[in-house]
């Protein structure tokens, strides 16, 4: 066995155990039997356990496919609700589901959330009136580090698992050059690999402190992240009232005052610096600045001293109410300003995609929170998203992310623009079987004439 195991395995019989000492030296209470632990947390949350089998739409490779995934879920009330990971679900045409008695189930989606890489399902009962096992939430604001902790799903399509860990730290930031910036997660050496994504991470009484959504198993050993449950109870609220998170928007983009990660140190002792203002956006129309320091909003006071706390500053700002003025206060040069905001909806995340089948490539909206580099060079657009190699689209040197500006000379803005091109092009039967697409590439005009005589692939 390997010395960590070992190690590992003393700290696990220790933390079950209890132990006091007696005259300076170290006596051990009765232990705490494992097996038994083990068996009553698993049989709360076991039956509760989905093995989740979407069948989604991919358009990555420059045509569109259907693709089977594998990912886990957790019923969380009778009537058979239960949370998985948006990766998981999203794009979603078909999601099978197995449960604890190996009958499979259909699933609806209610809510997805790319943001905290959230979904919430809902299963179609086969019988009327039918009831589903459950597991609960427990508080996730009470976890601490050491704390004994099982991961439970279907690792690589494999149904029903449990591997075992403990907590390395409950509040980790990873929101760096992620799209996850709305809560910390919680770190567990336990195991989560492909497949247990959606899946709890459960306490030893059998609730659910986290749901498991990344693995970093290829790039350091022992490092898992979940959300922390009450990040999901929260967002489960937004999805049965809205079917969404709805987001409010100012442009605001935060830094912490003591920022580690880029060794900017800001002189203050309230606040959270600006990092920058978005192009267009409510903060920048009236005059908000980078290196500006946001201390409060509506009156309530901000803090920002570390990363750690940059995930509820951002949540405050985009619980604000669409359209409605309010009170920020910056410091600038030492001095107060007071200015007005008025926040408005936040887009979609992530823009719709189309395949040009005949032409062999994907394309997707340009989208200021999913594709902010392509947004700095043309705000309103459509992009290629992926290029089928042998095909049209390759063979006249079209390549992933250029931004097409036109297509046969007429400007095309909107993924309806394109369709409708493509559309009349096709059916065009008297025209030769050529078209000239211009496209920006990293900011440069480029045209390239793509002949579609070949056929590489046709369903």
């Amino acid at each position: 066995m390997k010395k960590g195991y070992v190690i590992s395995a003393v700290l696990i019989f220790f933390l079950l155990s209890g132990c006091s000492s007696i005259r300076g030296g170290l006596h051990l209470k009765k232990p705490k039997d494992f097996e038994t632990i083990l068996t009553n947390a698993k049989r709360k949350v076991f039956p509760a356990l989905v093995f989740v089998k979407p069948i989604r739409e991919e358009f990555g490779e420059g045509e569109k496919k259907h693709q089977e995934v594998f990912g886990s879920g957790v019923i969380i009330s009778d009537d058979g609700y239960f949370v998985t990971n948006n990766h998981v679900a999203e794009k979603a045409i078909q999601i099978l589901c197995v449960l604890y008695d190996k009958n499979q189930y259909t699933a609806e989606v209610v809510g997805l959330d790319p943001e905290t890489d959230l979904a919430l399902l809902k299963l179609v009962p086969i019988k009327s009136n039918q009831k589903f096992p459950y597991a609960e939430f427990g508080d996730s604001d009470k976890v601490e580090e050491g704390q004994f902790v099982m991961a439970l799903g279907s690792p690589f399509g494999f149904t029903r698992s449990i591997s075992l860990g403990i907590v390395s730290n409950v509040n980790r930031y990873i929101g760096f050059n992620t799209q996850y910036k709305y809560n910390t997660w919680l770190q567990t050496d336990a195991a989560i690999n492909p497949g247990n994504s959606g899946g709890p991470l459960v306490n030893k009484e059998g609730k659910i402190i986290g749901i498991n959504t990344l693995g970093l198993g290829f790039i350091a050993e022992g490092m898992a992240f979940s959300i922390p449950s009450n990040v999901v109870v929260k967002i489960v609220e937004k999805f049965k009232k809205d079917h969404k998170v709805i987001r409010c928007w100012t442009g605001l983009n935060l830094q912490a005052l003591k920022d580690f990660q880029t060794n900017t140190f800001t002189p203050s002792e309230k606040g959270v610096l600006i990092q920058n203002v978005d192009s267009d956006s409510p903060g920048e129309k009236v005059g908000v600045k980078a290196g500006d320091i946001l201390i409060s909003v509506n009156g309530a006071p901000i803090t920002g001293m570390f990363v750690e706390d940059l995930p509820a500053i951002r949540w405050e700002l985009a619980d604000l109410i669409p359209d409605k003025p309010v009170e920020f206060v910056f410091l600038r040069d030492n001095k107060e300003l007071k200015v007005t905001i008025t926040p408005t909806l936040k887009e979609k995340f992530e823009g719709e995609d189309f395949d040009l089948r005949k032409w062999n490539f994907t394309i997707k909206e340009i989208s200021k929170f999913s594709t902010p580099d392509l947004y700095f060079i043309q705000k309103k657009g459509i992009f290629i998203q992926g290029v089928r190699y042998p095909g049209n689209a390759a063979d006249a040197g079209l390549q992933k992310n250029d931004i097409i500006v036109k297509i046969d000379g007429k400007e095309v803005y909107t993924i309806e623009d394109v369709k409708s091109l493509y559309d009349s092009i096709i059916k065009d039967e008297q025209r030769e079987k050529k078209v000239l697409i211009e496209v920006l590439r990293r900011g440069y005009s480029k045209l390239c004439v793509l002949d579609y005589r070949h056929i590489y692939n046709e369903e």
